[in-house]
């Protein structure tokens, strides 16, 4: 099975939904390309076209609809990182290349249908790449028309979210909470997004009642502790416990599932140095965090010790360390 890291999960699982991108692409098109592109007959497609390598930073959602009463595409494309990349214009060049001739090498066709690509931003820097991929082409400018018509070049759309005040979001529940996370990510106030949580983790939890409401709110859990650095279990749980009682406790069961994913990884890292201690060291850290974790949440000490499988005696040494 396909492992997605947590923001292009926590991306698909968003835009993926057929509702939820109709709503985007209503709220967030140009007037001129809203009225060329039915909405309504938005079909998610399964494929991506993200090279392996930039997986950490970019995620896609490949969409069928009817442009201008022809089959066409919209190719969304969403940076996750703080910083900008000069090469987008290229990458998504590449990533339009590959539909295209997935497309024509499927059916074999000779024409080529309509793609509309769109750029999802969120960083902390205003985007300042030039939406024109000659924009990116050293001296582009100095050339004359008669040279410059031989080039490629192609716009995008671009959603640059760093600029956005609360107000300028729109749409429904689920895709403001989803731009709204996005947008206070990458915020170096760590109190300003404690604030953005808690409102987000409100709005989820008027949703619970939705078809998948516990799969969403862990994928959505899981992106925030990807996506910061500077927040831990213990910040999330204290923001969920006075919201939701229920969300309390599947945020335990999520922070148990991690810690078993990282004593997993530690035992694969081993694996593949071929070193024992490796292995060791990925189970003995991995029961050190679920215990540290545990103590933070406030639970006995017994407690620990038997779920983190540790002797009493070294859970009281980790909660000096942590009270240290």
């Amino acid at each position: 099975m396909k492992v997605q890291t947590p923001h292009d999960k926590f991306f698909k699982e968003t835009i993926g939904k057929v509702e939820i991108a109709e709503d985007f692409l209503n709220n967030y098109l140009p007037e001129s390309i809203k009225n060329i592109v039915d909405t309504r007959t938005l079909e998610p497609q399964k494929d991506s076209f993200i090279d392996k390598e930039l997986k950490e930073t970019f995620a896609d959602m490949l969409f069928k609809a009817d442009i201008y009463d022809e089959e066409g595409y919209i190719y969304f494309l969403f940076e996750h990182k703080s910083y900008l990349s000069s090469r987008t214009p290229l990458q998504l060049l590449k990533y339009m290349v590959k539909i295209w001739e997935q497309k024509a090498n499927k059916e074999n066709i000779s024409k080529l249908p309509v793609i509309i690509p769109l750029v999802v931003y969120h960083g902390e820097s205003k985007w300042n790449i030039d939406t024109s991929f000659m924009g990116i082409i050293d001296g582009i400018g100095d050339l004359p028309e008669s040279i410059r018509k031989y080039i490629p070049n192609y716009e995008y759309i671009l959603y640059d979210l760093s600029p956005y005040g609360d107000e300028e979001i729109k749409g429904n529940t689920k895709l403001r909470i989803f731009l709204e996370i996005l947008k206070a990510i990458f915020n170096k106030s760590f109190d300003e997004f404690i604030k953005t949580l808690e409102k987000s983790f409100t709005a989820l939890e008027k949703l619970e009642h939705q078809e998948k409401g516990i799969d969403y709110f862990e994928t959505f859990v899981r992106y925030v502790m990807n996506a910061r650095k500077d927040i831990n279990i213990k910040d999330v749980y204290e923001v969920v416990k006075n919201i939701s009682l229920e969300r309390s406790e599947e945020i335990m069961t999520i922070a148990e599932q991690l810690i078993s994913e990282g004593i997993e990884k530690g035992i694969e890292k081993g694996i593949e140095k071929g070193i024992q201690k490796g292995i060791e060291k990925g189970i003995i850290e991995g029961k050190r965090k679920t215990a540290k974790n545990l103590l933070r949440l406030g639970f006995p000490l017994e407690q620990i010790a038997e779920a983190a499988e540790l002797s009493t005696k070294e859970v009281m040494q980790l909660k000096k360390e942590i009270q240290n």
